[in-house]
């Protein structure tokens, strides 16, 4: 064991736990107890990189001091406050937090990347392929958002239009990436419901009913994902898809149309059709028209090309993708899939590998391979 080594580390992890929010003595405290687990196991088992060691070592013993600290100070204020009469109020923390993060100091943008990072537990390379920024962005993004809030008081909450895009990020992520918080955001959304009457946020709830309702459809036995058209609707979750719809139908009464009412919309077209042929695509295309006068998202277009291929045919569809930024991502995947409907099985194919090469996960990776696969094994015979 080098003792040396490690007293030249210690003010350099001591200067990392600070940087990440650590106050000096509670980060001293920390690193001394990473060095006496150091001494403990480094003979036996020295690591690669002393300095990393050191770092994920001490901010553990931080979180956990803090953590026991916070559920000390919980503890104590519980025995020295008497408890109101009656039916004790469902106050959520975490949803809380998702307010107080959304401060009226920073801009929208700023607020949603920095609840997500901080309460939302998103890495900043998952919150960036949220926003179609490049990761060195959104980290310096979530670093000024950080500096503008040190030392404000958060004692105005931000607004609910913040909270409701934070929490539908969140969703997407637990939906269709690595962390699984779906349905924690939609036990949020529920939380945010009873607290405003308003359409959009009726209308987030219903988006996540009826996307939730059919994930126990969206992957195969062994893991690999299964395209909607593909997927057995039997086993789509049909009391969610019945909520979802009349939260839905009750917030498009209000005549208040806004973006997520209009994807539950799209969403509930999809759960309504018997079969993928009997699709009302149509419909889709008119709903994705209103979608994007709302927000004016490439992403939204990018899916609006997809919809037009289906209701007009793959080369309207492929005419509609031409006007999009080739950069998009899933836009190769988007393009394979039309080039594929319009006969072209080598572009298609060639166009499924890049997209492959480009998919943010794992399960995505994997089936745009083995639609490039199955395209090249017809093209071979």
């Amino acid at each position: 064991m080098d003792e040396v080594l490690l007293r030249n580390l210690t003010p350099s992890v001591l200067t990392v736990l600070v940087r990440r929010g650590a106050d000096f003595a509670a980060a001293e405290d920390a690193v001394q107890d990473a060095l006496v687990e150091a001494l403990r196991v480094w003979a036996a088992d020295p690591p690669r990189d002393a300095k990393g060691w050191l770092v994920t070592a001490a901010w553990r013993r931080f979180l956990d001091a803090t953590r026991a600290d916070t559920a000390r100070r919980r503890r104590e204020d519980r025995v020295e406050e008497e408890p109101a009469p009656g039916p004790a109020p469902a106050v959520d923390d975490t949803l809380q937090l998702y307010f107080l993060c959304a401060h009226p100091s920073l801009t929208p943008a700023s607020a949603v990347a920095l609840t997500l990072r901080a309460v939302g537990g998103l890495t900043t390379r998952q919150i960036a392929e949220a926003y179609l920024v490049p990761e060195a962005t959104m980290a310096q993004r979530i670093s000024r958002a950080k500096r503008t809030v040190s030392g404000v008081r958060f004692d105005r909450p931000g607004d609910v239009a913040t909270v409701l895009r934070v929490l539908y990020l969140v969703f997407n992520e637990g939906y269709s990436g690595d962390v699984d918080l779906a349905a924690e955001a939609i036990r949020l959304t529920r939380q945010l419901a009873a607290r405003f009457d308003h359409p959009e946020v009726a209308g987030l709830l219903a988006l996540m009913l009826l996307h939730h309702a059919r994930r126990a459809a969206r992957t195969a036995s062994d893991g690999s994902l299964v395209p909607l058209a593909e997927q057995d609707r039997g086993r789509w979750d049909t009391a969610s898809i019945a909520e979802g719809v009349g939260i839905l139908q009750a917030a498009l009464a209000r005549d208040r149309l806004g973006e997520f009412q209009a994807q539950a919309a799209i969403a509930a077209l999809h759960a309504d059709a018997p079969t993928a042929e009997e699709t009302d695509w149509v419909q889709i295309v008119e709903w994705y028209d209103e979608l994007t006068r709302l927000t004016d998202s490439p992403v939204v277009r990018l899916n609006r090309a997809v919809a037009v291929g289906e209701a007009d045919g793959p080369r309207a569809g492929l005419a509609a993708l031409a006007a999009l930024d080739a950069s998009l991502p899933r836009h190769s995947a988007v393009a394979a899939y039309l080039h594929e409907r319009d006969g072209d099985l080598a572009t298609a194919a060639r166009l499924y590998v890049e997209a492959a090469h480009k998919a943010p996960n794992l399960a995505e990776r994997d089936h745009l391979t083995r639609q490039a696969a199955r395209l090249n094994a017809r093209g071979c015979r």
